[in-house]
């Protein structure tokens, strides 16, 4: 597959800036003319190999965030909002949408928001007898989706409350001691530690100053429950500040997000940051293998590594995504070209829909989505059992992936056949901007593509998708 040109108008208008330069001393640094540079910042030309290198040099830059994934988010996400009905023949062509992302992202966000806006009117007027009458029917996100896109757009990485986890985990070498270092820190704080048969998994009466965790719990929840009770204690003013930047537009959302951080820094702290990307690479990301070496869970170990973002020290770039066994997607992220749809399920075709039939093993797949790249992607079963009997069980499976080129890292793909184009299996993303013509699976026909219904004549589909 060719090279994509990386065109980062946006990005390097945003460095300048930083830097508080002029495009006149800017490009002087890079040792470019001004007209070049302002033919790359308004995106008529790529960044060049040349100014790649001077950025690296001149200015210590990570060049990987030059392409860092944001435009192929609002590409994918303006592509699914385009597939509402609503838009009939009017989606502009790809094109349009990667020079809007890629120039005007502000914009693009915004249209995004006022997609939502419309989305979320519509569901309401459908069930009419639920907002007749209520105050709060307003067209506000809801606090869910308002905290999903949060993490979404920040690329599943928070630095302030990752480098502090990192310092409080900076003396635990192995999962007893963070542990440990937990229970020490909330004796230090005068909170008493119970252990007891209670329901849901940690309750912290503020009253009292007593922690008490269910009796029921496996060793990587009750470490995480741990971590994050710490978090919410001790942590405080740096999640609040966080949350001050965030800007969520309703106190719902802030509370939702508030737990969304205390559960990032229990992750990082559960992981931290260096110490298990050392790890990773050297066990060359096999996820059993680094569960049992940090005491933690298959989907926290997944989850973890699709959040190593850290500019100037990034893991390998995954996706990661947990759906439930009707298909909707409870947690998504990818670091990759792949981006996840927004509202609903996941592709049939793809092998995390599988996991369910072959509890407690791994599959793996070579897959290639319609724009031509192709990754590995990695599916498991995950089971939450109640802890008792007629306690309900809650079953997900977890997809980990990365592109094919960084495959080779990754022990799951020793013995798989990389070069054969065969072997790998056709998945999409959302029916609605799928573009493949012959798909047994398809629920919806594709947004930019006519159809031709002949009565006389039924195949899989009861149409038939024009060139």
């Amino acid at each position: 597959m060719a090279n994509r040109k990386l065109y980062a108008g946006a990005k390097l208008r945003e460095t300048r800036a930083r830097l508080g330069l002029t495009q006149k001393d800017f490009a002087a640094r890079l040792g470019i003319s001004l007209p070049y540079l302002n033919q790359m910042e308004n995106n008529n030309r790529p960044v060049s190999s040349t100014v790649l290198l001077a950025l690296a040099s001149e200015f210590g830059f990570d060049v990987t965030e030059l392409s860092s994934g944001d435009d192929e988010r609002l590409v994918s996400d303006m592509r699914e909002a385009l597939a509402d009905p609503v838009f009939g023949d009017l989606a502009p062509p790809l094109a349009d949408l990667r020079l809007a992302a890629s120039n005007a992202p502000a914009l693009a966000r915004a249209f995004l928001e006022l997609h939502r806006a419309y989305r979320q009117s519509h569901e309401r007027l459908a069930s009419l007898d639920e907002a007749l009458g209520r105050e709060d029917a307003g067209l506000g996100p809801s606090p869910w989706e308002e905290v999903r896109d949060f993490f979404h757009y920040c690329d599943n990485y928070i630095d302030a409350v990752d480098r502090a986890a990192e310092r409080f985990a900076r003396t635990a070498t192995a999962p007893d001691d963070s542990e440990r270092q937990a229970a020490d820190a909330l004796e230090a704080n005068g909170i008493t530690l119970k252990t007891g048969d209670i329901p849901g998994l940690r309750l912290y009466d503020a009253a009292t100053r007593t922690l008490t965790l269910s009796a029921r719990l496996s060793g990587p929840t009750r470490r995480f429950q741990l971590l994050h009770q710490i978090a919410l204690l001790t942590q405080s003013k740096l999640l609040e500040a966080t949350l001050d930047l965030a800007r969520f537009q309703s106190p719902e959302a802030r509370d939702i997000a508030r737990i969304g951080m205390a559960n990032y820094f229990a992750g990082a702290a559960l992981l931290p940051y260096g110490r298990f990307l050392d790890a990773a690479q050297e066990a060359r990301h096999d996820l059993e293998l680094l569960a049992d070496r940090f005491g933690a869970s298959i989907e926290q170990v997944a989850h973890r590594l699709s959040t190593l973002q850290r500019p100037g020290a990034k893991g390998l770039p995954f996706f990661f995504v947990r759906v439930d066994q009707a298909g909707t997607i409870t947690k998504r992220h990818s670091a990759t070209r792949l981006q996840f749809a927004r509202f609903g399920g996941a592709c049939p075709l793809w092998n995390v829909h599988r996991a369910f039939e072959t509890p407690g093993r791994f599959l793996r797949q070579l897959a290639e989505t319609p724009d031509g790249v192709r990754y590995l992607s990695l599916a498991r079963d995950v089971t939450k059992p109640g802890g008792a009997w007629g306690a309900p069980v809650r079953r997900f499976a977890v997809g980990l992936g990365c592109e094919i080129r960084h495959a080779g890292q990754m022990v799951y793909a020793d013995d798989l056949d990389l070069t054969n184009s065969a072997a790998f299996e056709p998945i999409g993303i959302s029916c609605r901007i799928c573009e493949r013509r012959n798909c047994h699976q398809r629920a919806l026909p594709p947004l930019e593509r006519r159809l031709s219904v002949d009565p006389d004549r039924r195949g899989v589909l009861p149409y038939e998708v024009a060139e």
